[in-house]
């Protein structure tokens, strides 16, 4: 399908036409673990990666394969491998290139989950996270050595919220000949990190690609923008022999099959060896999601620009935390890496501190208090005891969270009544 097919199309139309077997229009589930091989050479041929199909749905799954064609459609890229959650994507895209002895540089602006992920679990496996402060870029030239394999970000992070400057960094790296992850989830459609440069995108598909909050996944998606096989030794995970695959080079078993190096080496090791799989009938439900993706962000982005304009003019509010509201530097970011809108996150600080923050969260009634964002629903947090609760004081700081800051992933309700809500819980408060 052509990929110069606008969002709103490839969300209902990529990687999927008709079921083969009976012209049914919807993708199928297919609840299956094993598939029937033709012969004993098929069955080779596919172990061998002689050539590309089915073989356990702990690897590879039909329904699942929609979706990552959908998404990688979606996002300009040339492949994609669905997971079980947003989590093990952000896990995967660094262990795929890193190995114990190896770093990577990643900015402060991050989630609390990814923070203890890279700064305790993989650092107990010899990978060390160099942390850095994204609002200069050159700190990650600064972090960058022989050893440093790739860099790490949130497009809109969270709680944060300060867009981070994607093309600066990505051409930093691209000098260094090293590639730029970019974790989008919260701007799905409003920025495209691939076309700024960055080499690998993820996402948590259980926020707004699904919308719904039903299902738990997640998405690494290749650009197939990076020369892989240029770095040599400093990308040995896919261009020395991997013992674990007959001595595959994977930067040479893909050339027949196009610049998915990174990709399959992900699926047909990672995958299979950690078992991270996302359930066919989530991947269904993240498609049902997408079809609605374009309308529902147009939503969050309307409400949640009302929402924090509100909050701007409100006495009990000491500061908003919102691209469109921000100036300078951050509000160039966003302008650049953005278009559409700016989200559906809003952050906010009330003037009594966390005991404040606390009796908000309380007082909503509509609102739901839940450790998510991304929902059709609007939803609520206080960060500092929940989600960054595991940080020390010192990183909950450095990754934007204060004792009294208060996060909303806005939804696509009415807005008169989500403003309602939060007008009357902040009497409350």
């Amino acid at each position: 399908m052509s990929n110069s097919l606008r969002p709103e199309t490839l969300v209902l139309h990529a990687g999927h036409r008709k079921d083969p077997a009976t012209n049914a229009v919807a993708v199928p589930i297919q609840m299956t673990t094993a598939y029937q091989f033709d012969s004993t050479d098929h069955a080779e041929n596919l172990f061998a990666l002689k050539e590309l199909g089915n073989i356990y749905s702990r690897i590879m799954n039909p329904t699942n394969d929609v979706l990552e064609q959908r998404m990688a459609a979606l996002e300009g890229g040339v492949a994609a491998l669905a997971v079980a959650s947003g989590q093990a994507a952000s896990n995967f895209s660094i262990l795929n290139l890193c190995a114990a002895g190896d770093n990577f540089v990643c900015s402060t602006d991050i989630y609390g989950g990814t923070w203890n992920l890279f700064g305790n679990t993989l650092r107990a496996l010899g990978i060390e996270c160099r942390f850095v402060d994204p609002s200069d870029p050159e700190n990650f030239r600064k972090a960058t050595d022989d050893k440093t394999r790739c860099y790490y970000a949130e497009t809109l992070p969270n709680p944060k919220l300060n867009v981070f400057p994607i093309k600066q960094v990505a051409d930093i790296g691209r000098s260094l000949g090293v590639p730029l992850i970019m974790d989008n989830t919260a701007a799905p459609l409003l920025c495209r990190p691939f076309d700024h440069g960055a080499a690998i995108v993820i996402y948590s598909t259980t926020k707004y690609i699904g919308g719904h909050g039903t299902s738990i996944g997640g998405i690494v998606i290749d650009g197939g923008n990076f020369d892989w096989e240029a770095g040599g030794d400093k990308f040995p995970t896919l261009n020395q022999p991997d013992p674990s695959y007959h001595g595959a080079v994977w930067t040479d078993a893909v050339k027949p099959l196009g610049p998915i190096a990174y990709i399959l080496r992900m699926r047909v090791i990672l995958l299979r060896d950690m078992g991270s799989s996302m359930s066919p009938m989530n991947a269904f439900q993240f498609i049902q999601g997408l079809e609605t993706l374009p309308l529902r962000m147009r939503a969050h982005c309307e409400n949640a620009n009302k929402v924090a304009n509100f909050l701007n003019a409100h006495d009990k509010v000491t500061g908003v935390i919102y691209p469109g509201l921000q100036s300078g530097v951050s509000k160039a970011n966003a302008d650049t890496h953005m278009s559409g809108g700016y989200g559906g996150l809003v952050g906010f600080e009330l003037s009594e501190g966390k005991a404040a923050g606390k009796k908000f969260i309380d007082g909503l009634e509509l609102l739901y208090h839940v450790a998510n964002i991304g929902d059709a629903r609007s939803l609520a947090i206080h960060p500092a005891s929940t989600t960054h609760s595991q940080l020390s004081a010192e990183d909950q700081l450095a990754s934007g969270v204060t004792p009294g800051y208060v996060r909303l992933s806005v939804g696509i309700e009415h807005i008169d009544d989500i403003m309602a809500d939060i007008s009357q819980a902040l009497d409350k408060a």
